[in-house]
């Protein structure tokens, strides 16, 4: 048996911060290189996001580096929690799915998006760093 150990998933990466990382912010390539693999995700929303405001030039090059992470789906709780969400806290929907995906799975969601995520209101939330 070797001694490769599975690291549980305890992150959920906002799009923000991974166009931070891929935009070259040191702050946010440090705080997602001091994870172990396996330890950050993306979810469907944060995938699509990227992808849309990714030049043809570099899709591939992104599609690689969202690939390194685990993707969260959204699923029919899910979909039921973010409806709460977005009626409770009058979120868009995307965040309103980043929050429940984040809840739904026990995760944090790492966001530099402090005006809808503020740490001290939503203990699921972490902000790593600012700009």
């Amino acid at each position: 048996m070797g001694s490769e150990r599975r690291v549980a998933a305890r992150y959920l990466i906002d799009t923000d911060v991974f166009i931070d990382h891929l935009n070259g912010v040191a702050k946010a390539m440090a705080w997602l290189s001091s994870l172990e693999e396996g330890e950050a995700m993306v979810s469907v929303v944060t995938r699509a996001e990227v992808l849309a405001g990714t030049e043809d030039a570099s899709k591939r090059r992104v599609v690689r580096v969202l690939d390194d992470y685990g993707c969260l789906a959204v699923t029919t709780s899910v979909a039921d929690r973010a409806a709460e969400l977005r009626r409770q806290h009058r979120w868009k929907l995307p965040d309103a799915f980043q929050a429940a995906l984040a809840v739904e799975n026990g995760l944090r969601l790492v966001t530099r998006n402090t005006k809808d995520f503020a740490e001290d209101k939503h203990s699921f939330v972490l902000v790593p760093y600012e700009l």
